[in-house]
């Protein structure tokens, strides 16, 4: 037996150095001769042990998949496809721990697995099937290499990784089965994990990368940092890219960092995966029934190309801020011929290290202004982009806050542009016909300068404009007429409260009007569940600004009244603001809010000066004793279904 635990222990070692790490510290003459003297050894004795190699070898075909019951459900992520999505999410999580850090890592297209442990051995792997409940595939698991059949942890425990099958594999595989390619490496690992036949599986040679642990009987980790560290220490199968981040800048720039990695990987990856660290913090954010808060995956859909930047210039936007743009050589994008992309500012200029002369990888989707990720290679003559010094546009003075450069000049032409063609976008007051070019003959031949001009214009004002006959001014005007209007979240969004994207709008427009908006206060603004610090000082700073207060009486002087999304006033809650802590069985958090606003109520997401109401479930946290300190009504579940005619 000692001769065995060591061959055992020799060749798990070696495996490990040459599956898992890329490092084999042997030849593969050296491997098969100690196998075959284990594989002797045991036919000899009848023995072999939890974790012997000789247990991958793919077995007999099984006759169909048993169900398997997770330990701990395996949730889905919530989806991310735009960085204002992504800021959202930031912001929330920084709602509930100021502190937070957050977790960056790839996001692979294969088949989520789940795999069990007990006293220290391999017992079973399954898919994720439902999130609940998956299929077990334990004899096509044990042909894959990647994870160790012995660990050092003697609880019960489940670990959570994707089955991939790399891309030369794919090739290789295709080029030796003609005559049954597949067609492609997402469902090539599907379908290698879910084959009936073992040998199947083996023959595809699908891997497994580990990232996180689902579940731990007792000592379990603090952190995403620890998870990973420990699968790593147990000798699983971990990517290598692995970001700490403190802020939403430096998720943004690992997230950029992940979009320019993955085209040289041989590995299908469709995103990353932003995770708050702390244990503790995801705690207190909890889960939707689908989705943990604490998480998302910000997913890449668009299309990608190399091209060669040929120059770079800078605009003016509505708030003044610079932005450089990037005039490359053409390449074809999104069915489009793309011949010039943008970067955020002059520090992600700098962090992505992208020269005049430099190889950079670009990204297009459907009507986005195309943008650089990052700097693929440089050349011999690549310059390096000099820091504008004074306005582009205007020759007013620069001035620096952070990453970004600004106009001082609130007249500046093109920021006046601007401001006026976010206003008539599509997302905002959607004044169909008015285009940049159209405002900026406007702004230069009628001295349109402000939103409240558009509503005074007439049809002499069109007399005389090249390519405007009688129809479309006719269309022209009719559309700033319906743009009086608008809905209240578009209102907010197109008048350019800094900071302010459309998922902030909608969580404003819940006052009910603009003036319930310019009334409040930093404490409300930042409970909201979308509004940081930053947000709410500009809002601030917006309605207290009397240029900005002057042109939204103007607005209404021009009859511009942005209609509020109609409420129920009626019903168990009406007038009551409602804030939600801890959990309720018999009802997830968002379906007990839907309730609370169909029955009169406004469900809030923290507790405010405003709230008159608020449900206590289990585990309530801080929220519950913040309502006790100021004397607000707390209810109980019981009672909370009561009121909501469900006490059964």
């Amino acid at each position: 037996m000692d001769r065995m635990r060591y061959l055992v222990d020799t060749l798990n070692k070696w495996a490990y150095e040459y599956y898992v790490q890329d490092a084999p510290s042997v030849s593969d003459r050296e491997y098969d001769a100690l196998y075959d003297e284990l594989k002797e050894l045991e036919r000899e004795t009848g023995v072999r042990l939890p974790d012997s190699p000789t247990r991958r070898v793919g077995g007999e075909p099984i006759k169909a998949f048993a169900r398997h019951r997770h330990i701990a459900p395996l949730f889905s992520l919530d989806k991310a496809v735009t960085e204002d999505e992504l800021s959202a999410f930031v912001t929330r999580v920084q709602k509930i721990d100021p502190a937070a850090v957050f977790t960056v890592e790839y996001k692979f297209d294969g088949l989520t697995m789940c795999l069990t442990y007990e006293e220290g051995r391999f017992v079973r792997a399954t898919t994720r099937g439902n999130g609940t409940e998956g299929e077990d595939v334990t004899a096509q698991a044990l042909t894959v290499r990647s994870f160790p059949l012995a660990i050092p942890y003697r609880g019960t425990l489940e670990v959570r990784g994707e089955a991939v099958i790399r891309l030369p594999v794919l090739e290789e595989y295709n080029r030796t089965h003609p005559d049954e390619p597949l067609k492609n490496a997402r469902n090539a690992a599907a379908g290698a994990i879910r084959n009936l036949d073992p040998k199947v599986t083996a023959s595809r040679r699908p891997e497994i990368i580990f990232y996180d642990i689902n579940y731990m009987s007792d000592a379990p980790v603090s952190s995403q940092q620890e998870a990973v560290s420990r699968l790593r220490e147990w000798g699983f199968q971990t990517f290598p890219y692995f970001r700490v981040c403190g802020s939403f800048d430096e998720v943004r720039a690992a997230v950029d960092e992940i979009e320019v990695g993955r085209k040289s990987l041989d590995v299908l990856t469709d995103g990353a995966v932003i995770k708050t660290d702390s244990e503790a913090t995801r705690r207190l954010m909890g889960y939707t029934d689908k989705f943990p808060r604490w998480a998302i995956a910000y997913k890449f859909e668009a299309e990608e190309a190399e091209a060669t930047v040929e120059r770079v210039i800078w605009q003016v936007g509505r708030t003044g801020k610079l932005t450089p743009l990037a005039f490359i050589t053409p390449v074809e994008l999104a069915g489009a011929t793309v011949r010039r992309a943008t970067l955020n500012n002059f520090g992600d200029l700098t962090r992505k290290d992208v020269k005049v002369g430099s190889r950079v990888l670009v990204r297009r989707s459907n009507e986005v202004i195309p943008e650089i990720l990052g700097a693929v290679a440089h050349a011999e003559g690549s310059v390096p982009v000099e820091k504008p010094r004074v306005c582009p546009a205007c020759g007013a003075p620069v001035t620096e806050v952070g990453a970004n450069l600004f106009c001082s000049n609130r007249e500046c032409p093109p920021r006046i542009v601007q401001k006026l063609t976010h206003y008539c976008s599509k997302n905002a007051a959607d004044v169909e016909g008015l285009s940049e070019a159209t405002l900026t003959l406007l702004y230069e031949k009628r001295g349109v300068r402000r939103f409240s001009d558009l509503y005074a214009l007439t049809e002499e004002n069109f007399a005389g404009l090249e390519g405007f006959k009688a129809k479309k001014i006719a269309n022209l005007l009719s559309a700033i007429d319906a743009s009086r209007r608008m809905p209240l979240e578009r209102f907010l969004y197109a008048i350019g409260i800094e900071g302010i994207g459309r998922v902030a709008a909608r969580d404003l427009a819940a006052f009910g009007s603009v003036e319930a908006v310019a009334a409040l206060t930093f404490d409300e603004l930042v409970a909201l569940e979308n509004i940081g610090d930053v947000t709410a000082n500009s809002i601030l700073h917006y309605f207290a600004d009397g240029e900005n207060r002057a042109e939204l009486e103007r607005l209404r002087q021009a009859g511009v009244c942005p209609t509020a999304a109609g409420r129920v006033t009626e019903g168990a809650f009406a007038g009551e603001n409602v804030v939600l802590t801890g959990g309720l069985a018999s009802m997830s958090r968002p379906e007990a809010q839907k309730k609370i606003e169909a029955l009169g109520g406004t469900a809030q997401s923290s507790v405010t000066r405003k709230t008159t109401l608020v449900v206590a479930g289990s585990d309530a946290g801080s929220k519950l004793q913040k309502a006790l300190s100021l004397g607000i009504r707390v209810i109980d579940e019981k009672e909370f279904l009561a009121m909501l005619g469900e006490n059964k």
